[in-house]
């Protein structure tokens, strides 16, 4: 298999180059003029971070990005789906609104901000993919009906994924909510009966005739019915219909890779990723954690799988930070060079078995030549 070309810039500046013009010469080179961007819609795919959380890209790069794929002829415009969980982003409503209070506006970001699975999260097209886990990936509308993919990932731990870079940025969040559902869990969703108030709404928007309110006026489910297609738990708002019990790290993964494949699936596509604040959780917390190792700079490719696996081996072979943090209370005496930390933070989680799966379906390869420029 042909290695695939991660380009990478550290962090240095000068008066005459910042990191907004180290980014832009980044891109370039890593060949995003080569894509076909004259007159077309391009998705921006990107975190606009749970209000509270500080470790979010900021929205200027997401600008400058925006402006240079204009002066290609480019449509651009930020996308990100909304959540599985009941937070600040759970509906498009409330999405714009955090959107708006960590800086992603139209004026701040230079290009609209649309939530890509709509309103209640219920908005998305099916892509056929026939995978051995997902047979058609969930995504959100306005992602699906896009000519172009570009995602700008902040790359850091994840709970459940074990980091969070480029397919999780796709294959997670261009997700919709009832993707989202098929993503996390190994059964159906179920109703939590406490918080259920029989407001009818599941029952009427149940497109399988599966649900049903009880003689006490709680939903029902009949799981003779029921096809697990998530929407009751993206209609409630009262956190009554919720997910199942949750998938395992790896087969959350593989799933993540075959929904990131039907997001770029025959569609042009360009991948840029931050290892900056590698905060040990993902950005959907409304807090940050301290970061576990120094920022080391921006990495662009072509191939997702390639630049996952790139920033994976760098933060790897970086020592840790020695001021507080999630490593360095238990590993004081150790900088932890070439050790998995994603791993030692949330030991449950198999990052690589995502990023091997995704190289199985042809999403592109771990094999990977660095560029520095």
């Amino acid at each position: 298999m042909e290695t695939s070309k991660v380009y990478y810039t550290d962090l240095r500046t000068s008066p005459t180059s910042n990191l907004l013009d180290k980014m832009e010469r980044l891109v370039k080179r890593a060949g995003i003029e080569k894509l076909p961007l004259r007159d077309s819609f391009v998705a921006i795919k990107i975190h606009f971070g749970e209000p509270g959380n500080l470790a979010y890209l900021r929205p200027n790069y997401a600008a400058r990005m925006a402006n240079l794929l204009r002066t290609y002829g480019a449509k651009p415009f930020l996308t990100d789906c909304n959540t599985l969980y009941s937070g600040r982003r759970a509906n498009a409503v409330d999405h714009l609104q955090s959107a708006m209070e960590n800086g992603y506006n139209p004026i701040s970001a230079q290009c609209q901000v649309i939530i890509g699975d709509g309103l209640k999260g219920t908005d998305c097209r099916e892509i056929p993919l026939n995978g051995e886990y997902c047979a058609a990936p969930k995504i959100g509308t306005a992602i699906a009906d896009a000519d172009i993919i570009i995602s700008m990932n902040h790359f850091k731990g994840h709970e459940q994924a074990g980091f969070g870079g480029a397919l999780k940025n796709l294959g997670m969040g261009c997700a919709s909510v009832a993707g989202k559902l098929e993503l996390h869990s190994a059964s159906q969703p179920k109703i939590d009966t406490e918080n259920c108030i029989g407001c009818n709404i599941c029952v009427k928007h149940c497109a399988h005739d599966a649900v049903h309110l009880n003689a006490g006026r709680k939903a029902d489910i009949d799981y003779a019915k029921c096809v697990g297609c998530g929407q009751c738990v993206a209609l409630c708002q009262y956190d009554g219909a919720v997910m199942g019990d949750e998938d395992t790290s790896e087969r959350l993964n593989y799933k993540i890779a075959e929904y990131s494949l039907a997001v770029v699936k025959d569609k042009p596509n360009f991948h840029i990723s931050f290892i900056m604040n590698v905060s040990p959780e993902c950005d959907c917390w409304n807090h940050n954690d301290a970061a576990i190792i120094p920022d080391l700079g921006i990495l662009a490719s072509t191939d997702p799988v390639a630049l996952d696996k790139a920033c994976a081996d760098m933060v790897i072979q970086a020592p840790i930070l020695h001021t507080e943090n999630r490593l360095s209370s238990e590993h004081e005496h150790d900088d932890l060079c070439g050790h998995d930390k994603f791993h030692l933070m949330h030991p449950n989680t198999d990052w690589l078995a995502g990023l091997r799966h995704a190289e199985k379906i042809g999403l592109g390869n771990m094999q990977y030549e660095l560029v520095k420029i």
